[in-house]
């Protein structure tokens, strides 16, 4: 399995999480190192100056990221989502993203400008406007949530309505360049958790994208157009994988508390000899257990180019919600098994437990997963 986040690096940056969750700070100084390892180039294909690894090997660098410091695994991972669509469309020979592989080695960092207040659609569907400038770029206007990486990026994928043309509403996806205007970043992310991601507002405002910036203009709505596919792909694996790696390191914290953790009751006996907490972190194990091999499946099948036909879609949704789903239990059985310690903002335990309920409001929720499971399996609902 190839590699780039060394133990000793891991180790720093878990050194720093508490402090930038205390100070509601940016994590400026992880993002150097992951800068300089490389790690931000780690989907970018070598023949485009990157390290070359595929989805799936990255799942599992995120994981271990995660375990490490969840909001910087959460905030690079939008910058891994871009660089895997990139990737995936270039692996189909599409070259209408390689400008994000090549602009991605040379330095630059992509955020994520999809979610809406308000908008349940997600991807599939903008409230924002994408104005034509008539020379086949767009200026966007709309606001814009959980922009994780506000602080330093430079590049941001975003997506709004066109609404000029005579064949309907079309969702336009483009670039915009920071030092190019047309926005505002409201200082606005004081949250329970993934505090370091920094994950502010945006306003667009103007914000210009050209024509050699536009990746696509299609109908909205669900489609296996490569691209917005790829998008819908690697952020559901991506995502399951920060909470996985959420969920393990509550996990081993709790193993390590109760062998340390003596009972009075029982004359100074370890809490790993009582049964009910061997059972509470033997049922979070398995349960966790199961997510690992389904995380590296579906990432292997898009690697690989698989079609898994029309439930493609409902099965990435189950990935992560699942993974989250488990990441919740399994980070609240280790807060149980660990003790009233684990209460205290000093205990690791207590900020994994803030930063693992963030999975719940990233799409898709739960109610989309099962809706679109309904659909699947039953057909529309009939009117």
């Amino acid at each position: 399995m190839n590699q780039i986040l060394t133990d000793d690096l891991l180790e720093r940056i878990r050194g720093r999480a508490a402090d930038y969750d205390r100070d509601n700070a940016f994590f400026d100084e992880d993002l150097a190192e992951l800068i300089e390892t490389g790690y931000l180039t780690a989907l970018v294909p070598t023949e485009f100056g990157g390290r070359g690894l595929t989805l799936e090997q990255l799942t599992h660098e995120q994981m271990r990221l995660a375990g490490a410091a969840p909001a910087t695994a959460l905030a690079v991972n939008m910058h891994h989502v871009w660089t895997a669509v990139a990737r995936a469309v270039n692996a189909r020979g599409d070259h209408s993203a390689d400008f994000i592989l090549e602009e991605a080695a040379a330095g630059e960092i992509f955020a994520f400008g999809i979610s809406e207040p308000g908008n349940d659609l997600v991807l599939f569907g903008s409230q924002s406007e994408a104005r034509p400038d008539g020379d086949g770029g767009f200026s966007f206007y709309g606001t814009k949530i959980f922009t994780s990486l506000s602080p330093a990026w430079t590049r941001l994928g975003t997506f709004g309505a066109d609404t000029s043309g005579d064949d309907g509403p079309q969702s336009v996806f483009g670039f915009i360049t920071r030092d190019g205007g047309g926005f505002e970043i409201k200082q606005d992310w004081d949250t329970l958790g993934m505090r370091a991601s920094q994950s502010c507002t945006t306003i667009l405002d103007g914000a210009h994208a050209p024509a050699n910036r536009i990746a696509r203009r299609l109908a909205p709505g669900p489609t296996m157009d490569p691209f917005v596919f790829g998008i819908f792909a690697s952020f559901e694996i991506l995502l399951a994988s920060v909470y996985t790696g959420i969920a393990q390191r509550a996990l081993d914290l709790a193993v390590e508390t109760v062998r340390h953790r003596t009972s009075f009751k029982n004359k100074g006996a370890p809490y790993s000899n009582d049964p009910d907490i061997r059972w509470r972190l033997a049922d979070a194990a398995i349960s966790l257990d199961g997510i690992f091999p389904q995380i590296a499946a579906v990432a292997h099948d898009i690697d690989n180019l698989v079609d898994r036909g029309p439930r493609w879609m409902p099965q990435l949704s189950a990935v992560k919600s699942r993974a989250t789903e488990v990441a919740l239990s399994v980070v609240e059985k280790s807060i149980r098994a660990s003790g009233g310690s684990s209460y205290f903002n000093s205990n690791e335990l207590a900020r994994l437990y803030r930063d693992v309920v963030a999975g719940l409001f990233h799409p898709s929720d739960d109610e989309s997963v099962h809706g679109a499971w309904a659909n699947a399996l039953l057909g529309p609902v009939a009117l």
